[in-house]
C-alpha cells in the first residue's frame, strides 16, 4: 500500500531535492579526478583574481596617483609567495596522504593547543570565504546591471543557499555542476588577457586618471611609503586564500589520491599566477581607473573595467566575462563548503565539536557542517549588508595564521626525520622558507588591517579556541561520569512497571501485554477528570485488566500530567534503588491531518518524565486506519 502520510511526502521531496541515498560501498565512486577536483577545491583561489589586484590598487591610491605604478612589483611578490606556499603544501600532501590540513599538521607536530589555533583560524576563514566570494560575485553582476544594487543582500543569500544545496547533493555532483562555470571563467579571463596583451604590444602605458571616493584618494599621503606598500601587499595576499584547500581534501580524490591532489594543486597555482599577473599587467593600460566602495551605486569592479577596455561596453564578450566572473566568485564559496565540513569532522572526531559534525549523511557528505556554514556566512553577509569594504579587512588573517602553523609544523616534521630520510634537508628548507614568509605576511596583515577590522578576527579566534576546549572538556566529563569499574549484577534492581490507562481499549491492552512481559511489579494508573466515569472504568478493568491493580488518581486542577509525576516521585521515594518503567500507549493515525483531531498527551508526558532520574519511558504505538 502506498504511503500518503506527511512523512512520506517529505521523504519524496527530500529525494527530489538531494537525490537518493548512496551506499557506503559506493564511496569510491564519489571521489574526484583532477578535472572535477579543480572546480571543487580551486575555485576559491582562482576567483581571487577578480578582486586581489583591485585590492592592491585600492590601498596604493591612498598614497596618491604616483603610487599605483608600484602595483605590478607588488603583484610579482604575491605571485612568488603563491609558488612558495604551493611547493610547501605539495610536501604536506605527501607527508599526510589522508588529509594534511593545517589542523592535522599543527596538532601532530606541536600538540593540541597549536592545532586548535590553526583549526579555529581556518574555520573562521572558511566562513569569511563564503561571505566575501559571494558578495564579490554579486558585485560583478551589479557592475553589469547597476539597477540591481539594492538587491545585493537578497541575491547574496540566495546564492549561498544555492551552493549549499548543490553540496548537500554530494561531492561529485557539486564538482560536475561547477565544472562548466569554473572552466568558463578561466577561458573568458584568458581570452581577455591575451586579447588585451596583444592590443598593448608596441605601446607604452598611458597616463592614468583615477576616480575614487573622496575619502580614499590621497587620504594616507602622510603615512610612511613603506607602510602603504606593506599594506597593499597584505591586501594582495587575498589571492592566496584557498590554496590550502587541496591539502585539506586529499581524501576526496581518486586513487592515487596524493598524486591527483598534487596535480590539482599545481594546475591551480599555474592558472592563478598567470591570471593574477596578467590582470595586474593589463591594468597598467587602463586610461581611467574607477575605485569606488561597493556601497557606491557607481561601483564597477576592476575586471569589468578591463573588459570594457578590451572588448567594449556593448560587446557580448563583456557580458560573458561578467557572468563568468560572477559565477566563479559565487562558486568560490564551494571550496569552503568542501573543506569546512571536512575540517569540522576532524575536530568533532577529536572531541572539539559536537559529534553530529563528524557524521556523514546519506549522500556521503557532512551535511551538518554544510548547513552550519551556510547559516554563519549568510548571517555575516546580512550583518555587513554585503559590503566588500567591510568584509575584506577581516579576510586573510585566519588563513595566513593557518598557513604559518602548517609550514612550521612541516619544518618540525622534517627535523624529526633527519636520521631516517635523506631528503629531510630539502623538505625542511622549503617548509622553513614558507613558514618564515607566511609568518611575516601574517604580521603585516594583522598590523596593517588591525584597525580596519582585523581585531574582530583576533577576538573571534580567541572565543572559538575557548569554546572548542570547553566542548572537549564536556565530552571528557561525560566519559568520566559513564565509567564503570565492575559489571552490573543481573536483576539486582527491582522494577515497577506502570501502565497508563486513559480508558480500556485495544491500545491499552497491548501496553498491558508488554508490561506483564517485563520483569517486576505491575500497576495500572488512571487520572480522572470526572469522577462519574470511574465506576465504568473499574468494571471494564475488572473484566480485562488480567488481575493488575488499578490506581485511580484525582486531579483537582484538571491536569493529566502532574498527578502522574507526583505518583512516580512517591514510588521512587519509597525505594530509591527501584527502577520505574512508565508505559505510554500512543495512537498514530495514517494521515497527518487526522493528528489535528487528537490530543497527544503522550509527547508531553515523555518530556516531563525524561527529566527524572531512574525513570524509563516506553512509548508503545498502535496504528489507526
Amino acid at each position: 500500500m502506498k504511503d500518503f502520510s506527511l512523512w512520506a511526502a517529505l521523504k519524496r521531496l527530500r529525494r527530489i531535492l538531494f537525490g537518493a541515498p548512496i551506499h557506503s560501498s559506493q564511496a569510491h565512486h564519489e571521489r574526484l579526478s583532477p578535472l572535477l577536483g579543480l572546480p571543487v577545491f580551486a575555485s576559491d583561489a582562482l576567483s581571487s583574481v577578480a578582486y586581489a589586484t583591485e585590492a592592491i590598487l585600492s590601498v596604493l591610491v591612498l598614497y596618491g596617483l604616483a603610487a599605483i605604478h608600484d602595483q605590478l612589483p607588488i603583484a610579482a611578490a604575491v605571485a612568488a609567495l603563491i609558488v612558495i606556499v604551493t611547493i610547501s603544501y605539495s610536501q604536506t600532501i605527501r607527508a599526510y596522504p589522508h588529509g594534511g590540513g593545517s589542523y592535522i599538521v599543527a596538532s601532530d607536530n606541536f600538540g593540541e593547543t597549536v592545532g586548535l589555533i590553526a583549526g579555529g583560524a581556518l574555520l573562521i576563514d572558511y566562513v569569511l570565504t563564503v561571505a566575501v566570494s559571494v558578495s564579490a560575485g554579486v558585485a560583478a553582476i551589479v557592475s553589469a546591471y547597476p539597477s540591481l544594487h539594492n538587491l545585493l543582500v537578497p541575491m547574496s543569500l540566495l546564492f549561498i543557499g544555492g551552493v549549499a544545496w548543490a553540496n548537500l547533493r554530494g561531492v561529485r555532483e557539486s564538482g560536475a555542476a561547477f565544472a562548466l562555470p569554473t572552466y568558463g571563467f578561466i577561458l573568458a579571463m584568458g581570452t581577455m588577457l591575451v586579447t588585451g596583451v596583444v592590443q598593448s604590444l608596441g605601446t607604452a602605458p598611458p597616463p592614468q586618471v583615477v576616480f575614487a571616493d573622496p575619502n580614499m584618494l590621497g587620504s594616507a599621503a602622510s603615512l610612511p611609503f613603506l607602510f602603504v606598500i606593506l599594506r597593499s601587499f597584505a591586501a594582495g595576499c587575498t589571492a592566496l586564500t584557498g590554496i590550502e584547500a587541496v591539502s585539506d581534501g586529499v581524501a576526496a580524490f581518486r586513487d592515487p589520491a596524493p598524486q591527483n591532489a598534487i596535480r590539482t594543486l599545481r594546475i591551480m597555482a599555474f592558472l592563478l599566477v598567470g591570471l593574477f599577473i596578467g590582470t595586474g599587467y593589463l591594468s597598467r593600460f587602463l586610461p581611467e581607473i574607477t575605485l569606488h566602495s561597493t556601497a557606491n551605486p557607481e561601483y564597477r569592479t576592476l575586471v569589468s573595467q578591463l573588459a570594457i577596455h578590451v572588448f567594449g561596453a556593448d560587446s557580448a564578450l563583456f557580458y560573458v566575462l561578467q557572468f563568468a566572473t560572477a559565477a566563479i566568485l559565487v562558486l568560490a564559496a564551494n571550496t569552503a563548503f568542501a573543506d569546512f565540513p571536512r575540517l569540522g569532522s576532524f575536530l568533532a572526531r577529536d572531541g572539539f565539536l559536537p559529534r553530529a559534525m563528524a557524521r556523514q549523511g546519506d549522500r556521503l557528505v557532512f551535511q551538518n557542517g554544510i548547513i552550519l556554514l551556510a547559516v554563519l556566512a549568510g548571517t555575516l553577509v546580512w550583518h555587513f549588508h554585503g559590503n566588500l569594504d567591510h568584509l575584506l579587512p577581516l579576510y586573510a588573517v585566519g588563513v595566513f595564521t593557518a598557513f604559518t602553523l602548517s609550514q612550521l609544523g612541516m619544518l618540525r616534521y622534517w627535523s624529526r626525520r633527519r636520521s631516517t630520510d635523506p631528503k629531510w634537508m630539502r623538505g625542511a628548507l622549503v617548509s622553513g622558507t614558507g613558514g618564515i614568509v607566511t609568518a611575516l605576511v601574517t604580521l603585516v596583515i594583522l598590523v596593517t588591517k588591525f584597525m580596519e577590522g582585523a581585531w574582530i578576527v583576533v577576538i573571534l579566534l580567541a572565543v572559538l579556541f575557548v569554546s572548542l576546549r570547553a566542548v572537549k572538556q564536556r565530552y571528557e566529563s561525560i566519559a568520566r561520569q559513564l565509567e564503570t569499574t565492575k559489571p552490573a549484577e543481573l536483576g539486582a534492581r527491582k522494577n515497577l512497571v506502570l501502565v497508563l490507562v486513559p480508558r480500556v481499549h485495544r491500545g491499552v491492552q497491548e501496553a498491558l501485554d508488554y508490561a506483564l512481559s517485563c520483569h517486576g511489579e505491575c500497576r495500572a494508573i488512571h487520572v480522572t477528570l470526572d469522577e462519574k466515569n470511574v465506576p465504568t472504568l473499574r468494571d471494564d478493568w475488572e473484566r480485562l485488566g488480567r488481575g493488575v491493580p488499578l490506581v485511580v488518581l484525582g486531579s483537582p486542577f484538571r491536569s493529566l500530567i502532574k498527578p502522574i509525576l507526583e505518583y512516580v516521585d512517591e514510588a521512587r521515594d519509597e525505594d530509591p534503588n527501584r527502577m520505574v518503567t512508565v508505559i505510554v500507549s500512543e495512537a498514530v493515525p495514517r494521515k497527518w491531518i487526522h493528528k489535528l483531531l487528537q490530543e497527544n498527551v503522550a509527547i508531553q508526558l515523555k518530556l516531563a518524565l525524561g527529566q527524572r532520574e531512574g525513570i524509563a519511558v516506553t512509548n508503545l504505538r498502535y496504528f489507526l486506519d
